[in-house]
């Protein structure tokens, strides 16, 4: 038997559907694979069925209640996406929180929980400095936080020994950009511990790593 790579797929959802089925029949909570498992294969089914539009995306929403999943997979199943075949032809059908709870689960994963207070500035202690840096590139250059500034592009003009053992003082992920020709005032902060990226050469032990030889 020939199957397309579509049939392939619809036997591989009918195949993880069965399982959610077996498992939500033993009175087991389903998991997010599984939930999305048995929405999908709803739909397919009420499409199969000749259902309309509005009728497939209903089909889906009604086929896994809040209740049979794990605490936590509301927020992962944020949204199902798939692709239907219905009389008009192939249909993409979104469904938004397809298990109308995710608003329900303000701790769930993927969650942001804000600290009552501002949080101290780990860097407060810590010596700080302020330099001119000039770009002579012409192209765009972005220096991210926390690398060894000494060591950033060649093409950055700054005092490079008063930037060793310092980084940009900014929170982490960030970076600075330099449009081509600008000239900007940025604060350097020193890294807290012994780090061999402060050192000139990017050595623990401060040598360049060859013998002196050219």
């Amino acid at each position: 038997m020939r199957l397309t790579a579509w049939e392939e797929e619809r036997l591989l959802v009918f195949t993880a559907a069965e399982l959610a089925r077996r498992h939500r029949d033993q009175g087991l909570l389903l998991n997010a694979p599984e939930a999305i498992a048995l929405i999908c294969d709803a739909m397919f089914e009420a499409a199969r069925a000749g259902a309309s539009f509005e009728g497939v995306e209903a089909a889906g929403r009604a086929a896994v209640g809040v209740a049979g999943v794990l605490p936590g997979v509301p927020s992962l199943v944020d949204e199902v996406r798939l692709e239907v075949l219905l009389g008009d032809g192939t249909r993409l059908i979104v469904l938004l929180d397809p298990l109308g709870a995710a608003a329900l689960e303000p701790d769930g994963p993927g969650s942001v929980t804000l600290a009552a207070e501002p949080l101290d500035d780990p860097t407060a202690e810590l010596e700080h400095r302020r330099i001119e840096v000039a770009s002579t590139s012409r192209r765009v250059i972005r220096v991210s936080s926390h690398f060894p500034f000494h060591r950033v592009n060649a093409r950055l003009a700054f005092d490079r020994a008063a930037a060793t053992g310092f980084r940009l003082a900014l929170p982490a992920g960030s970076s600075e950009r330099w449009a081509p020709g600008e000239t900007k005032t940025v604060t350097l902060v020193r890294y807290s511990a012994v780090d061999p990226r402060a050192t000139p050469s990017g050595r623990a032990d401060g040598t360049d790593g060859t013998d002196g030889t050219t």
